[in-house]
């Protein structure tokens, strides 16, 4: 084992391709973890991180905002309360390599530009403030000083602050969240833009409209208590593992799983849970009751087809499916719901989900029988063209049967990373209600813009025509997650000034503005001591509850700053010591921000001593809470959708872009996709043996990927080796980064300007 950064890079000629798993987790994912940890950490500090990994006294794991079970609900936390991917993360965050001044003088900047993502991430932890001045071809060291007042003077050169573009990645600290939010409208603009754009902003949309909030509504005891559970779009074995836990414990009590997803994923098949001796010794937990192998984009024509379906049912014996006192006391529009699928066309729904009609009857049959059921879903479902409307399909057949506000069920958007909820919650949105806004502007005594600003897809089309000059990353790697891969990098060059808040090397720092700068700071697990002590952040995971975190190993370098530290820094040489707001009070004392954040945002009265305590607290959730809805007609509103799905020409296929195990959002850990059988490469396209056959392309042939799009345009993504797999019939998969380029920036959903990475146009072209 070697704590050494690798000095080659992939070598996609070493592809191996086994059988894939039936299984996930077990001994591997223990092993794997141990081994990535040591190779990283060492052995001590594996041990030490890893057992303060979820634990009350320790650190938010930082990768997926997956819930902690939580005493107030009668449940306990494990002594190992994380799973293989957690570890990873949290090897590659406390890693003891380094890059610092001396690797940039070897490495210039178009060097380092042609290195795999991989490879920049696997180099180590930044440790000293660089900057790549205009011309230059190496980064070099900076004071903090110097870099501060580099970003202001950029910054108050501007003809106007909607020039500047603030980004913010989902790992970012509700406190830092809450002041960077704070110091962007304390300069006058609105625009911050954020991961949430490119993941879970078509459930925003679609259950603030039915809905009233853009939260789910379960609790993961509710996810325990289910009766049902149904995981549309989802991956929870590489992109939520420790959600298999929650499902195997649902099983215990006798729930049923339906998983609806165009790849048979081994998480949602069986799981062998390393932390009982079933899991060890044994065959572990079958969960999947019914796998529903869906063509991509056919999930909103799958539960038009069980709204049907119940509709029918109620009609044939009243009373026993449809929950008629929900509807007529809590919701809206269900006459024109139930008119617009009493008559739905099978030919239309046969071909959108590729389903045999038996199945999606059973599964309906499963729904109408269920009295708790729990609604998950990810990005399987939010990338489409048609995200919102089938989010709000779902929902719809969740308000039919009454589930929302009671016991053991409910809609649960599985969110990513680990504080993304919170960043919104904090205000970091482009587009936040008034209430926030002016509650903002009276607590801090400053003007606040209300006109809306970029999200992330308009930001790169504001940089790409001139209007963006400014680009500031608070976290994330915004070049590498990005869709339409050549637009956005050209967008980013042509800034005058680009800024990178990071914990270590990405994309995004070689794909710069004429001037840049990278900003080391401090990691989730790394000790924040302040001029009034040490200091802990607070979280949202992705059910609504905040707590704290307190990062304990010794940080990577004696230079690093806090994100807090950042922000506070940078606003003070922005608007010099005399302004309205106490920056140089907030950098000394988390106290004094969460004060403040108890003063502006709803539902966190009391905001220091609710999070103190041991599971922290729950943010209020009318729906859930009391079946109050405040939507524009005050209930839950029925919505009537056209059936949409994709539609694929002869001799085309329909492409996905998605993780591998080894990889989290753009943070590639390593080269095993294990689960599916690929290891040693990443530039391969997974495609149906009998596809493969009927296009006339052999399995472990190279080609180049080429999507097609309505507006006549193509997107090319070359050397990709195909690879004969069991996905759905007319359905390719391909990971990202690398298929990025085939997404076009104009591209998008419909109403939440999401990019649509999950249902691409795919032509192969043989090499």
């Amino acid at each position: 084992m070697t704590r050494n950064a690798p000095s080659q890079d992939i070598d996609e000629s070493r592809l191996e391709v086994h059988k894939p798993k039936q299984w996930a987790a077990g001994l591997p994912g223990v092993a794997v973890s141990l081994v990535r940890g040591v190779e990283q950490m060492g052995t001590g500090r594996t041990v030490r991180a890893l057992r303060l990994l979820n634990q009350q006294h320790g650190f938010d794991c930082p990768g997926c905002a997956w819930p902690e079970p939580r005493e107030a609900d009668g449940e306990h936390r494990k002594l190992a309360e994380f799973c293989e991917n957690g570890a990873k993360a949290v090897a590659e965050e406390a890693t003891k390599r380094r890059v610092g001044p001396e690797f940039f003088a070897q490495h210039a900047v178009s060097d380092l530009a042609g290195k795999t993502d991989y490879w920049l991430g696997q180099q180590g932890r930044l440790t000293q403030p660089m900057v790549l001045r205009e011309g230059a071809a190496h980064y070099e060291p900076i004071d903090w000083d110097g870099a501060f007042a580099l970003v202001a003077d950029h910054l108050r050169e501007l003809s106007t602050p909607d020039e500047a573009i603030f980004y913010t990645s989902g790992r970012t600290s509700n406190e830092a969240a809450f002041l960077y939010q704070l110091l962007v409208r304390s300069f006058g603009t609105n625009n911050l833009p954020d991961c949430s754009n490119m993941c879970h902003e078509s459930s925003g949309a679609a259950l603030s409209e039915a809905t009233g909030i853009g939260k789910g509504s379960v609790s993961l005891a509710d996810i325990h208590k289910a009766d049902l559970i149904v995981v549309v779009g989802q991956n929870p074995g590489t992109n939520h593992p420790r959600m298999l836990s929650a499902l195997e414990e649902a099983k215990g009590h006798g729930a049923k799983v339906i998983a609806v997803n165009p790849l048979p994923e081994a998480g949602l098949m069986r799981f062998k849970n390393p932390q009982n001796p079933r899991g060890v010794v044994g065959k572990g937990t079958p969960l999947a009751d019914e796998f529903a192998q869906i063509r991509l984009g056919g999930d909103l024509a799958l539960f038009q087809a069980i709204g049907h379906l119940l509709l029918a049912w109620e009609d044939a014996a009243p009373g026993t499916v449809v929950d008629h006192e929900f509807i007529e006391s809590s919701s809206h529009g269900f006459t024109s719901y139930a008119k617009n699928l009493r008559e739905i066309d099978w030919t239309e729904i046969d071909r959108a989900t590729g389903l045999d009609r038996e199945q999606v009857v059973r599964i309906a049959r499963m729904i109408a029988e269920s009295e708790r059921t729990v609604y998950c879903w990810a990005m399987g479902v939010t990338q489409h063209r048609h995200a919102v409307a089938t989010i709000q399909e779902i929902t719809n057949v969740a308000l039919l049967r009454g589930m929302i506000g009671k016991t053991g069920a409910g809609l649960c958007p599985v969110r990513g990373h680990s504080n993304v909820q919170g960043d919104r919650t904090m205000g970091v949105w482009e587009k936040m209600p008034e209430k926030f806004l002016a509650a903002l502007e009276t607590e801090f005594g400053i003007p606040v813009p209300r006109k809306h600003g970029f999200d992330t897809v308009d930001a790169i089309r504001a940089m790409r025509d001139g209007r963006g000059k400014v680009f500031i990353g608070m976290g994330g790697n915004f070049a590498a997650a990005t869709p339409d891969s050549h637009a956005t990098e050209r967008a980013l060059r042509s800034c005058e000034l680009t800024v990178h808040v990071s914990t270590k090397l990405n994309r995004s720092h070689v794909v710069h503005g004429r001037t840049a700068l990278i900003l080391p700071t401090l990691g989730r697990t790394e000790a924040d001591i302040q001029s009034g002590g040490e200091q802990f952040v607070s979280v949202e995971d992705s059910m609504s509850a905040v707590h704290t975190s307190r990062g304990r190993l010794q940080p990577a370098s004696t230079h690093l700053l806090s994100e807090v530290a950042i922000i506070c820094r940078l606003a003070r040489a922005l608007f010099g010591d005399e302004h309205a707001v106490p920056w140089r009070e907030f950098e000394g004392d988390y106290d004094r921000i969460r004060d403040r954040i108890a003063k502006v945002v709803p539902g966190c009265e009391d905001y220091n001593e609710r999070v103190r305590q041991p599971d922290g607290f729950v943010l209020p959730h009318p729906p859930r809470d009391t079946r109050e809805f405040r939507t524009n007609t005050g209930k839950a509103n029925f919505t009537t959708s056209e059936l949409e799905y994709p539609k694929v020409p002869a001799g085309r296929l329909l492409l996905q872009t998605l993780r591998s195990h080894d990889q989290y959002n753009t943070t590639i850990y390593g080269l095993s996709d294990r689960y599916r059988g690929i290891e040693d490469a990443r530039r391969v396209v997974l495609v149906h043996a009998k596809d493969l056959a009927e296009l006339g392309f052999a399995d472990g042939e190279m080609v180049d990927l080429v999507s097609e799009w309505e507006d006549g345009s193509e997107r090319r993504a070359d050397s990709f080796r195909v690879v004969a797999y069991p996905t759905a019939r007319g359905c390719a998969a391909a990971y990202f980064p690398e298929a990025n380029a085939l997404v076009p920036l104009d591209s998008v959903a419909k109403k939440s300007n999401t990019p649509v990475s999950k249902a691409i146009v795919l032509r192969l072209k043989r090499r």
